[in-house]
């Protein structure tokens, strides 16, 4: 049993909803070179249903040209080995890399779903982009929004969803059995967290939604959405644990408290540029993946706020 407060009503809120099923899921992971991305396919061996998080849409910043190889990979692996997609999921609305959810959608089915605080940043990101009214800022583009504790199914497996704030005010994580699947809030131990600088990042948020996932059994598989190679290290890696996290992370291992963490976080993002491809991406994934409507010439356009980010 955990000594702190926040891990001992953490343990409770999950091991309430968890049902004591631990039931492994296999999990198939893609990594995207370009944008350090880690997409995950997941699916209850004794059914063959399974879930998608966290895809990725190859995108030419360049000749901003969008195409889907990484994609074909995700739906090839699928069909080979039979499985039937329920879900497509993110964990949120990705500043990094553009979501090839909707093309997934179409090849292979299944329900697109994010947390329901994805409403905040669309409507944050609907005034940055100037989108005005024709732009839905309900979450609509997407079929489902999840709330904290709320529970699917991978076949015969629990998907529970995990509120985590802090990165950005919609994150969740998914706990399919014994398997976290974290998005942006956790990175390998030797890298450490996630930023909390974007609008409606707040490190203390972070910081508590951390300890809340340090609350689940030390064996849990944590499957990260980006990795990129700490200092000393030579390869790419994106499974780790909680005990592994817990004990050795370097920005949020126990016995850093709050205040330490946002001292850290706050001026190490005051440090950090802005994504690459922030500006493409948002504006696609608070769309739940879609590209913008085409205009009067058939061509669709993205927009580049000049000199307010």
């Amino acid at each position: 049993m955990h000594d702190d407060p926040v891990l001992q009503n953490a343990a409770s809120q999950v091991e309430e909803i968890r049902r004591g099923d631990l039931r492994a899921p296999a999990v198939r992971s893609f990594f995207h070179e370009p944008t350090f991305t880690a997409s995950y396919v997941v699916h209850d061996p004794e059914t063959g249903r399974a879930a998608i998080i966290d895809s990725a849409l190859d995108f030419d910043q360049a000749s901003g040209r969008t195409s889907t190889p990484f994609a074909d990979a995700i739906i090839a692996y699928v069909r080979e080995h039979g499985l039937q997609v329920d879900w497509l999921l993110e964990t949120h609305a990705h500043a990094d890399h553009l979501s090839a959810a909707p093309y997934l959608q179409e090849q292979l089915g299944g329900t697109l779903a994010i947390g329901r605080n994805i409403v905040a940043v669309q409507d944050v990101f609907g005034d940055v982009f100037n989108e005005g009214s024709a732009f839905a800022r309900d979450g609509s583009q997407f079929d489902r929004l999840l709330g904290d504790g709320d529970v699917l199914m991978v076949g015969g497996i629990p998907l529970i969803a995990l509120h985590v704030p802090g990165h950005t005010p919609a994150d969740l994580t998914y706990l399919i059995g014994d398997a976290a699947f974290v998005g942006d809030t956790l990175f390998m131990p030797d890298y450490g967290t996630a930023r909390a600088d974007f609008p409606g990042g707040d490190a203390h948020q972070l910081f508590r939604s951390i300890r809340r996932l340090m609350a689940l059994p030390d064996d849990t598989r944590v499957f990260l959405c980006h990795d990129y190679k700490a200092p000393g290290r030579e390869t790419f890696a994106w499974e780790t644990t909680i005990g592994a996290e817990r004990t050795a992370n370097v920005h949020v291992h126990d016995g850093v408290s709050e205040e330490a963490f946002v001292a850290m976080r706050t001026a190490r993002d005051a440090t950090l540029g802005m994504p690459r491809l922030i500006l493409p991406s948002v504006q696609i994934n608070m769309r739940g993946g879609q590209l913008p409507a085409p205009e009067a010439n058939g061509t669709r356009y993205l927009k580049l706020p000049l000199n307010l980010l």
